[in-house]
């Protein structure tokens, strides 16, 4: 699965440690999104996004905070003058699942051109 196919799907519910994803499915999902990376607890996923000013991060914030209610999958967010940084996880699964990887690759056709 490359980081398009993982964009046109959809979240679904998750719940439970049998939805969370073993090392090598993160891994291997993980190469589909250049940029990302586990974080190091390996509970999240993480990148850093850079922009001109602090009027382009709210518009990306605002962007990804849409995309986040309509997928009901929502990231942490840490923001300041030109960047922000998001971070992806499952609660309900106690680390990752595919809901993470989708909304990454999601995150990232935001800023395709």
């Amino acid at each position: 699965m490359n980081a398009n196919d993982l964009a046109a799907e959809h979240c679904q519910p998750r719940k439970g440690k049998e939805q969370a994803l073993d090392a090598t499915q993160v891994a291997e999902l993980l190469r589909q999104l250049p940029g990302w990376r586990l974080r190091d607890d390996g509970m999240a996923i993480v990148k850093d996004f850079k922009f001109a000013d602090f009027h382009h991060t709210l518009g990306f914030i605002n962007a990804v905070g849409f995309m986040a209610n309509r997928e009901d999958h929502h990231p942490d967010l840490e923001a300041g003058y030109g960047h922000c940084q998001v971070l992806w996880s499952t609660h309900d699964v106690g680390g990752l699942s595919l809901n993470d990887f989708i909304c990454a690759a999601r995150t990232e056709a935001l800023l395709a051109r």
